[in-house]
């Protein structure tokens, strides 16, 4: 009878267990799709950009960053930045005392490629921005908790074929190839795990559509951050991928209302 008993409640417990575990899968995909209305630059006076992110299955609160180029890929300008990159200051910057504390930190792997980019090099040497040397309020703000909507403007009005593009990464995603041995001498290496994923739409603003556009992956960036490589290997990448599901932009004249 001992048996039967401790059989019975193991199996109640299985039969609760998993309703338990879909209500929770079905919070959290709830969750991830919950819209955030976010803005940034509103008194540029160039084209209006309407950006829309999906939260995809891989999504743990990325960092990431969204700027202009010309076709040629000159750099123009940054249109948004998670804060903790635009300012340079992490949540979790230093233990102290047993807790996470915010403070100034530079991780040169998070978003290498806009890094270099953009060409400004601050105190410390490298291109991410510091707590001294910070991207302007008008273009940061924080990272938001899934899907997102951004709508933003360029500083002037824009002619010709322009390149949108978007890095993303998300701190210490291990996999199967970027593992924590992979190189375990390299300190930028280990705050990043997965190299940040560098995402690509193509503009004419003098012949805009009316829809949407996608946004595609184009390649990765340097796993540490060394150089402003674009690497177009992307097999080894699983989760880094999944961050976000869609991505999109919808351009409109600089008068457009």
């Amino acid at each position: 009878m001992k048996h039967l008993g401790i059989t019975v409640i193991m199996g109640l417990s299985l039969v609760m267990a998993f309703p338990l575990h879909g209500q929770a899968q079905k919070k959290r995909s709830s969750k991830l799709q919950r819209d955030t209305l976010m803005v940034s630059n509103q008194e540029g006076k160039g084209n209006l950009f309407e950006i829309k992110a999906t939260a995809g299955k891989g999504h743990n609160h990325p960092t990431f960053v969204i700027w202009l180029e010309k076709e040629d890929g000159t750099y123009i300008e940054t249109l948004y930045a998670t804060r903790y990159i635009g300012k340079g200051v992490f949540r979790y910057g230093k233990a102290e005392k047993g807790k996470w504390e915010p403070a100034p930190v530079q991780r040169k792997a998070a978003v290498p490629y806009w890094g270099h980019k953009r060409g400004i090099v601050n105190e410390s040497g490298n291109y991410m921005p510091s707590a001294t040397q910070p991207l302007p309020d008008a273009i940061t703000g924080p990272t938001p908790p899934a899907t997102f909507t951004l709508q933003t403007k360029a500083s002037e009005p824009l002619n010709g074929v322009i390149r949108i593009r978007m890095e993303v990464n998300q701190t210490w995603d291990w996999n199967n190839h970027w593992n924590n041995s992979l190189y375990p001498d390299d300190k930028d290496y280990r705050s990043s795990a997965q190299p940040a994923v560098v995402y690509e739409a193509i503009v004419d603003v003098n012949n805009l559509p009316d829809a949407f556009i996608p946004l595609k992956p184009i390649g990765r960036s340097h796993h540490s951050g060394a150089t402003g490589d674009l690497f177009t290997d992307l097999e080894t990448l699983t989760s880094a991928l999944q961050i976000f599901s869609e991505i999109s932009v919808r351009v409109r004249p600089s008068d457009a209302r």
